[in-house]
């Protein structure tokens, strides 16, 4: 999302208040499933988890990949093999092995020998956690020290038959209590891993290399099974890992009636974009999903994603976040988007996807899978894929959904020209594991950065990092389109800067609310700006003459106030009511914004259940957005901010959609800026 804090003039973009075919004849595949996938109608649903497939059937010869250190793994293979021969030999006897059979662990009842002295051995049966041992010796009685057996009293039989009866009554209740436990907080969506000794569609703990055991290759580490194949593979592209992934794919689906298949041509600049992004899920973001963050006391400052690792430490971190990423995108997400009349989504992640640095506390690369699965999902539905790499080492604006609020330490400061040379690395890794046949038609856009501030980083750097990131992308063989982002500096800024490279787009988010000046704008006013200043706006930009060229909106909203609960930062206040305190004179907006003479300005209105909302503001609302999405397709198209929050419904197709302020399908309006603006003079203008 876009800078809570940028002021910018109104003919300037306004930073946001979050701040062919599949595979080739000579292509080699990742893994043979085994049966073939058929292709899937835009429509068409399937419940069937990816197809399972050998490891042996890999393609270890493909030139482009590599194995996760292949050596290593050999020897600590050897080492264990060992390790265990040395433990056989000294063991006594060999220990019974353990079946998990829905949490509860059953002894197997093997078949032994019995020895010279007929003497059975010890049986253990552990139901629910309590442990019930059989008669030592024979049953019915006990062997005493010279052999003899002894029979035992009727007192010790009442006593047994006390403790049997007081089981029956007390495992179940526990059962009970635990089942319910379990089931709260196992999200509906996932298929998380089995016990200890289970297995994940036919694939056992037994099947994981030995070094590869507890890392996050392994798939009974993973909280989400759901859609991932299982089956354990080292094979890498740029050193990125391809788990979960399956050696088919199907490019026919199409998003709906009115655009081509992935597997066909989507004409840019002719057929408009209609997109939505998916925020706040692998970036995480306060304001879209602020449960995580209201438990925290203001003192503990914990603002961002980096304080909030920080505070709950690797383990708690990783739970949390993971159980994040399984339940907040899934994939009927992806079926509702296409339902809406999307033909594009936006997928933001961060560069912990991949790697993390020392000192951070981020939690690493979980969320790479969940981007994969991301983007079959979307291949599914027929949804072309805009990538967004949406933070990057060192922070590349200073907000909270860089991954760390405060300064921009990306090609600026100590470390900013290593942050540079980290970023462009990642490029090299993430452009190479693209790259790969499957992703040509269902990866469409292809996103250096989001959001730098070029209002404060040296804007020549900027561009020949952005160069070099551009060289870097198309030599490992990324044909798709490269988006790169407008800085702020402002669309006409932009003619003469990187014209003469092809297959670039311009991206510009676009926001009034972020500017204080557009803000107090009244509602018949923000609408006439959308259709022709933001109208104007984008002819003058996609024009070579006046322009950069190419340009579409990565981001906008409906919303006509800054009040979503920590839109401006946690704990932050509004430029609508005056309270936005930042501690920093500079960027502090303690007057109210609102329009002149509108009364007090308040924000409890604007924050209110849609269903309180008045018939006219509903219909303000409704064509306020109508009006943006006709002049962002004056050029490339555009990109919704954002598809789900929890409670900012202003900030959400879903639920702005259900509560019936934008339409149910993406070309369904009624509004298309040739007819009159009403006034709205009974609409008030203080919420």
């Amino acid at each position: 999302m876009t800078s809570p804090h940028k002021e910018r003039p109104t003919s300037q973009s306004k930073p946001k208040g979050r701040p062919h075919s599949g595979a080739t004849e000579n292509e080699k595949p990742l893994r043979r499933s085994k049966e073939k996938r058929k292709a899937r109608g835009p429509e068409k649903r399937s419940s069937k988890p990816i197809a399972k497939i050998k490891e042996s059937e890999y393609a270890p010869s493909q030139t482009s990949s590599n194995t996760l250190s292949a050596d290593s793994l050999a020897k600590l293979n050897a080492f264990n093999e060992k390790a265990s021969l040395d433990a056989k030999q000294k063991a006594p006897e060999p220990r019974q092995k353990e079946k998990v059979v829905t949490g509860r662990v059953i002894k197997e009842r093997g078949k032994h020998k019995r020895d010279e002295s007929t003497t059975r051995r010890k049986k253990k049966r552990v139901v629910s956690g309590a442990i019930l041992e059989e008669g030592r010796g024979r049953r019915g009685g006990y062997m005493s020290e010279n052999g003899e057996r002894k029979s035992i009293g009727k007192g010790f039989w009442i006593i047994i038959g006390l403790v049997v009866l007081l089981l029956i009554i007390l495992i179940p209740v526990g059962v009970l209590v635990i089942g319910k436990h379990s089931n709260s907080s196992t999200p509906a969506t996932s298929s998380g891993p089995p016990p200890n000794g289970g297995s994940i569609n036919g694939v056992t703990e037994g099947d994981i290399p030995t070094a590869a055991k507890g890392s996050y290759l392994d798939p009974f580490t993973w909280l989400d099974t759901t859609d991932f194949n299982v089956t354990y593979t080292n094979i890498t592209f740029g050193g990125l890992p391809v788990m979960g992934l399956n050696s088919t794919w199907d490019d026919t689906a199409k998003a709906n009636q009115y655009v081509p298949a992935l597997n066909e041509t989507f004409i840019y600049g002719t057929m408009p974009i209609r997109g939505v992004n998916l925020g706040g899920w692998l970036s995480i973001e306060p304001f879209i999903t602020p449960s995580m963050f209201n438990s925290y006391s203001g003192d503990l400052d914990i603002v961002d994603e980096y304080t909030l690792t920080q505070h709950l430490g690797p383990s708690a971190a990783a739970q949390t976040i993971e159980k994040h990423y399984s339940t907040f995108i899934n994939e009927q997400t992806f079926a509702d988007v296409q339902t809406a009349g999307f033909d594009h989504v936006r997928i933001p992640f961060s560069y912990w996807a991949i790697t993390t640095y020392t000192g951070d506390p981020y939690v690493p690369k979980i969320s790479w899978r969940y981007l994969l699965r991301g983007i079959e999902y979307a291949r599914k539905y027929g949804l072309r894929v805009n990538l967004d790499l949406h933070a990057v080492p060192g922070s590349q604006n200073g907000w909270n959904h860089s991954g760390r609020q405060g300064m921009v330490g990306w090609l600026n400061g100590t470390d900013g020209a290593l942050n540079g040379q980290r970023s462009l690395d990642l490029h090299n890794q993430l452009s190479t594991f693209f790259a790969q046949p499957r992703y040509k038609n269902v990866i469409a856009i292809y996103g250096l950065v989001n959001e730098p501030k070029m209002t404060v980083l040296p804007v020549d750097q900027v561009l020949t990092w952005t160069t070099s990131a551009i060289d870097i992308v198309r030599k490992n063989g990324i044909q798709q389109t490269i988006a790169f982002g407008d800085g702020f500096l402002g669309l006409p800024n932009w003619k003469g800067k990187l014209q003469g490279i092809n297959g670039l787009v311009m991206d510009a988010h676009q926001y009034v609310i972020f500017n204080v000046d557009q803000i107090a704008f009244s509602h018949q006013t923000k609408i006439n700006f959308a259709c022709s200043g933001w109208t104007a706006q984008m002819k003058q930009s996609i024009n070579v003459a006046t322009g950069f060229g190419p340009t579409m909106c990565g981001e906008w909203s409906q919303a006509d106030t800054d009040c979503a609960v920590y839109l401006n930062n946690v704990n932050v206040g509004s430029r609508w009511t005056g309270t936005m305190n930042l501690n920093d004179p500079t960027r502090n907006v303690l007057t109210p914004s609102c329009p002149p003479n509108a009364g007090n300005c308040e924000c409890t209105d604007a924050n209110a259940d849609p269903s309180r909302y008045s018939d006219t503001y509903k219909q303000w609302l409704l064509m306020n957005a109508e009006a943006q999405m006709t002049s962002f397709e004056i050029g490339w198209g555009w990109f919704y901010w954002t598809w789900v929050t929890e409670t900012s419904v202003q900030w959400s197709w879903k639920l702005g959609m259900q509560a019936g302020i934008l339409p149910t399908k993406t070309w369904n309006r009624d509004f298309n800026c040739t007819q009159t603006v009403p006034s709205f003079s009974g609409l008030p203008q203080n919420y």
